[in-house]
């Protein structure tokens, strides 16, 4: 199997995007948003960054890391 990228794939680093579409934070159920230069799902809602680690979202408030006001800008 390739590591080539497949011209025409929509995935961010190996996340399906109907996956990011229907994924909402786990602590307060709002929407995410996906930050591509940090593989990270944010949640304004929770205060929270959730990594993304070979292409899966860690869900877990555990594996999150609170937002700085860097990040909220």
């Amino acid at each position: 199997m390739s590591s080539e990228p497949i011209p025409g794939d929509t995935r961010p680093s190996g996340v399906d995007v109907k996956l990011l579409e229907i994924l909402v934070c786990p602590l307060t159920k709002t929407r995410l948003e996906y930050r591509p230069e940090t593989q990270e799902l944010i949640s304004r809602a929770a205060g929270l960054a959730f990594p993304i680690r070979n292409g899966v979202p860690l869900m877990i408030a555990d594996a999150a890391r609170p937002l700085t006001d860097a990040d909220l800008r």
